[in-house]
């Protein structure tokens, strides 16, 4: 019996509510919609000597419904002859467009290997498009529109040129990172067979000469930071606070932790007997496991979090929606409305930290590096250190947070007890070693 077909509709396809996931048209079609940006590409599925695989068709809209349809017509009937789809597609396709190259080069088994959904999804969003937002005043920019419908074989230099340069000085990061995802998939194309000659989007020795150097641009661009001298009084503030984005935003301070992973927490990652928070490696920038000490008022604001948890809801900052995090729109518009956002971003909050550590503490670099997830060391070293030095550690996020109790909202000292290992700051109290 044949499996059914043409299940989805063009209004279905491109409407904005389109939940994150596959939605399939039948026969092996699929429609996958991102969970973060919502991008959509279409894929074909099947399952031969009990092995499942999947190859991109390409991204939505540029694949059309009817396009996917008719490539996953060609896909059945290549299967019917006993070959591999993708090959006999790729036969088909001698000069595809780059729309259709970001499609297969985005295939699952490539996507599989990445770090998390987010960095798979700022891929997607970045070459294939944001999705349809109905109802949103601002949408994200869509670089490369232009390229997607160009026969990749005839991408050259000037249309790279024309996606990077009104970006380039604006936004030096995201520029260079969509250099060089550009590159990377004009490279598979010539690895396929689709080009020939010099990649239009490679740095060295060709771009590097028509465009000002990023590291010179992004010198300008550091994320803000506050002193951290003037970090108590701000503190004192945020506490005063009673939203839930007050509450992430001082569990991101507390712990050093990244706004994404903070945001991103899940109450399986929390183990409040060890006081330990164990950030798996799919959500680590580094790609690493990170376990986090975690420090008695981090521990308060946990235990505050979970009175207010909603039933089967795994965030433990959730937003507004059901089953979802709270967003970092949320914490942005907090330190707006605490006239804070000239002065800092979340992210600066570990400048601070790190600034603070490595002036005002007797605390080992080495220590302040692992309490922010950074790598230290070559390969060798990292090797022979596979201690997480995780009760070290929990010593210095306890001073870190002693230091930042150590002022009320008027700036006044509040008489907080300082770790041995702390320098006592000009014209502060000096405390006790223990």
């Amino acid at each position: 019996m044949a499996r059914p077909k043409h299940k989805l509709a063009d209004a279905t396809v491109k409407s904005a509510k389109l939940k994150p996931g596959r939605h399939g048209d039948g026969a092996g079609l699929f429609l996958q919609v991102e969970e973060e940006g919502g991008s959509r590409s279409w894929l074909f599925m099947w399952k031969r000597d009990g092995r499942r695989s999947v190859i991109g068709l390409g991204g939505y809209p540029d694949t059309s419904l009817a396009l996917a349809r008719e490539k996953a017509e060609a896909c059945r009937n290549a299967l019917a002859r006993g070959e591999d789809p993708r090959l006999a597609l790729r036969k088909e396709q001698a000069e595809p467009t780059f729309g259709e190259t970001v499609g297969a080069f985005l295939d699952e088994d490539r996507e599989a290997s990445w770090r998390n959904e987010k960095h798979r999804a700022q891929w997607r969003m970045t070459l294939l498009g944001p999705a349809v937002q109905k109802g949103k005043r601002r949408r994200a920019p869509d670089y490369c529109r232009h390229l997607r419908p160009m026969k990749v074989s005839a991408i050259g230099t000037e249309d790279v040129l024309a996606v990077l340069k009104p970006v380039w000085r604006a936004k030096p990061e995201t520029a260079s990172r969509l250099r060089g995802r550009i590159e990377r998939v004009l490279a598979f194309a010539k690895g396929q067979g689709w080009r020939s000659g010099e990649n239009p989007a490679q740095w060295k020795n060709h771009l590097d000469a028509l465009l000002p150097k990023p590291e010179k641009l992004k010198a300008r661009g550091h994320h803000r930071a506050l002193p951290f001298q003037g970090l108590p009084g701000f503190y004192a503030r945020l506490r005063q606070r009673k939203a839930p984005s007050a509450r992430a935003l001082e569990f991101a301070i507390l712990t050093a932790a990244r706004s994404g992973e903070v945001l991103g927490a899940r109450w399986s990652e929390i183990d409040l007997a060890e006081k330990v928070w164990s950030v798996p490696a799919s959500r680590m920038k580094a790609g690493r496991a990170h376990e986090v000490p975690l420090v008695l008022r981090a521990i308060e604001i946990l235990t505050d979090m979970a009175e207010l948890r909603r039933e089967d809801d795994e965030y433990v900052f959730p937003g507004q929606k059901p089953k979802r995090p709270l967003s970092q729109k949320a914490v942005d518009n907090l330190l707006e409305r605490m006239k804070a956002k000239e002065a800092t971003t979340v992210h600066g909050f570990r400048s601070s930290f790190r600034d603070w550590a490595g002036d005002a503490t007797t605390f080992p670099r080495e220590l302040a590096e692992a309490a922010l997830a950074h790598v230290v060391g070559d390969k060798a070293e990292q090797a022979y250190r596979r201690g997480t030095a995780l009760e070290r550690r929990r010593k210095l996020m306890t001073a870190w947070a002693d230091f930042l109790a150590s002022s009320d909202a008027k700036g006044r000292t509040t008489g907080k007890p300082a770790s041995a290992d702390v320098i006592p700051l000009a014209g502060r109290r000096k405390a006790k070693a223990k």
